[in-house]
């Protein structure tokens, strides 16, 4: 069992996460991010404590409505991280520092949530505004100027083999 005996990393899931598992596009990246999705789904809640908030429910059923009762059951079961006024503040502060688009509903709220939730793991198929090496460093700069945890912000396929790759588990010899 991955990580037995030991606190399992957290992890808040995004609004990409639920849209991607469902995408019926046929274009083949996105069949590829759709299937790394749904690998990841599938062993995720074995190895880590997954969240999610009120502005991914709300943002799943103000999105497309072709599987929109779908990409919400999916995310059902998963506990709400609740968005109070601290949360509300770390947004406009991002907004402030130009970290995230001016939209206090958006990008900066989901970064705000797991940061303020000292989430280890932020996943999502954003690349343009969190999954994103180029910025990466200006979010550890301003979390750590406002005293915040800085979350890993991640994609589903790069959480693919953290099963794989504990110690001792190489096969190389």
């Amino acid at each position: 069992m991955y990580l037995r005996g030991m606190i399992r990393p957290r992890v808040y899931v995004e609004t990409t996460i639920p849209s991607a598992y469902f995408e019926m596009r046929t274009a083949a990246t996105v069949v590829a991010r759709r299937e790394w999705t749904r690998q990841w789904w599938g062993i995720a809640a074995a190895r880590y404590e997954l969240f999610t908030s009120p502005a991914v429910i709300a943002e799943l059923i103000a999105g497309r409505s072709e599987r929109a009762t779908e990409r919400v059951a999916l995310v059902h079961p998963l506990p709400l991280l609740v968005i109070d006024s601290p949360v509300l503040e770390i947004v406009q502060a991002y907004i402030r520092h130009k970290l995230m688009p001016a939209d206090p509903g958006g990008d900066a709220l989901h970064l705000a949530l797991a940061s303020y939730y000292k989430c280890d793991f932020l996943v999502t198929w954003n690349c343009q505004h969190l999954a994103n090496a180029n910025k990466f460093g200006h979010i550890r700069r301003i979390n750590t100027l406002l005293g915040l945890y800085v979350p890993s912000l991640v994609t589903p396929l790069e959480l693919l083999g953290a099963a794989d790759e504990q110690p001792g588990s190489d096969d190389r010899l």
